[in-house]
């Protein structure tokens, strides 16, 4: 997703506090034999628990712990995760399946079975588990539980017009023509005031928004939905994916408020309200931050349009099951047992690894991918909310 500032997926995962501030955040088809099952929407963020599973006993010796770049993972017990039996695996075997279109290394045949059990019943999905799996708390190199962060991040949907007009005059370009990765190429500001790159970027453009901080945001986050009003009056969702920047650093146009005492707080209101009481500054603030990003469009199918987008491990993310980690503590497409308690969300669930991003760094540091949707809709109020304490479990095979 994860991110524009150091992956060519999405950008910045916890949108309010860590892209806004100036963290570099969380920038990759389905199996034939087994047709995967999609989510009507994002999922309440606390589902109802219709039934308890038994937890195994498990009275024999644990394996060592096993040493990540990041991360030491100690082996548990079964009865040691929170909430263990509690949670729908049915929600997360849909991200489990889009994560098998990449598997990981030796999980081949993990995967194969996975598959053949998303059609199981709840009792067979956890039998599974606890044959095949076994679980492992994520602490530091030290073999201590470090103070865990779980934040959030979604994707937005924007209203946008194929063509200029009056009202829609901030373009969306695709990469200009030659530029090859890592190359440098002009900042925000000469793209926006010289006529010779302006030339160069005439023809590539994917659609155009009223508001240059809304095409902010989805630089930042490097994908987004656009809601496309079409020359013939037709309205057209489609995707736009990060394909490229310039090679400028990002440097953060909150925390460039912040530093000037603009805002009293981290937050794209905050930043719009200073944008329409200073309409004279917009560019200063806009120029600040040097990087532009760089997209593609994509056809937004049925399927594609239950997902989220393509994540670092290349697979299409589902809301509230997908997260983004540290790949040096925790691998893509590692099942990760995830409880959280906070004013945002109490949840104690399994979820997939399956993004990363610049902020998220070290042995207990999540993003919850929370689903898509606009300025009043539950995916981005609760990404924007979501900064609390975290644990984390990985489920390793045996």
């Amino acid at each position: 997703m994860p991110d524009t500032l150091c992956r060519a997926r999405r950008a910045s995962p916890a949108l309010l506090w860590a892209l806004i501030l100036g963290f570099g955040l969380s920038a990759c088809g389905i199996s034939p034999d087994r047709p995967v099952s999609v989510p009507d929407s994002s999922p309440a963020t606390t589902p109802p628990v219709a039934q308890t599973w038994p937890v195994p006993v498990d009275d024999g010796p644990l394996p060592p712990a096993i040493e990540r770049g990041k991360s030491r993972w100690v082996p548990v017990r079964w009865s040691e995760l929170p909430g263990w039996g509690q949670d729908s695996l049915h929600e997360v075997w849909n991200a489990w399946v889009r994560g098998c279109e990449r598997p990981v290394n030796g999980h081949t045949e993990l995967c194969r079975e996975a598959r053949r059990l998303s059609i199981a019943t709840a009792e067979e999905q956890h039998a599974w588990l606890h044959q095949r799996f076994r679980p492992y708390r994520v602490v530091d190199l030290n073999g201590v539980p470090p103070d865990g962060l779980l934040t959030g991040y979604y994707e937005p949907i924007m209203p946008a017009s194929r063509v200029r007009t009056d009202t829609h005059r901030v373009p969306l370009h695709q990469p200009p023509a030659g530029l090859q990765r890592g190359q440098t190429w002009h900042s925000r500001q000469q793209i926006d005031t010289q006529p010779d790159v302006q030339a160069a970027l005439r023809g590539r453009e994917i659609a155009w928004l009223a508001d240059p901080i809304d095409a902010l945001i989805l630089q930042i986050q490097g994908s987004g939905r656009l809601r496309i009003t079409e020359p013939d009056g037709r309205e057209n969702v489609v995707r736009v994916a990060f394909a490229a920047h310039n090679g400028h650093p990002y440097v953060s146009v909150g925390r460039w408020l912040l530093d000037r005492r603009a805002i009293r707080e981290a937050s794209w209101e905050a930043i719009k309200a200073w944008a329409v009481q200073n309409p004279s500054r917009l560019n200063e603030m806009l120029w600040a931050n040097p990087r532009t990003v760089f997209f593609r469009e994509e056809p937004l199918g049925e399927l594609d349009a239950r997902f989220g987008p393509r994540g670092a491990q290349g697979v299409p993310l589902t809301p509230h099951r997908s997260i983004a980690v540290d790949p040096q503590s925790i691998p893509y497409g590692t099942p990760v047992w995830l409880a959280t308690q906070g004013p945002t969300l109490n949840i104690q669930r399994l979820v997939m690894a399956q993004d990363t991003g610049g902020a998220i760094l070290g042995a207990v540091r999540a993003d919850l991918f929370t689903g898509w949707g606009g300025w009043t809709d539950e995916a981005y109020t609760v990404a924007a909310a979501l900064k609390q304490p975290l644990q984390m479990w990985v489920l390793w095979p045996r």
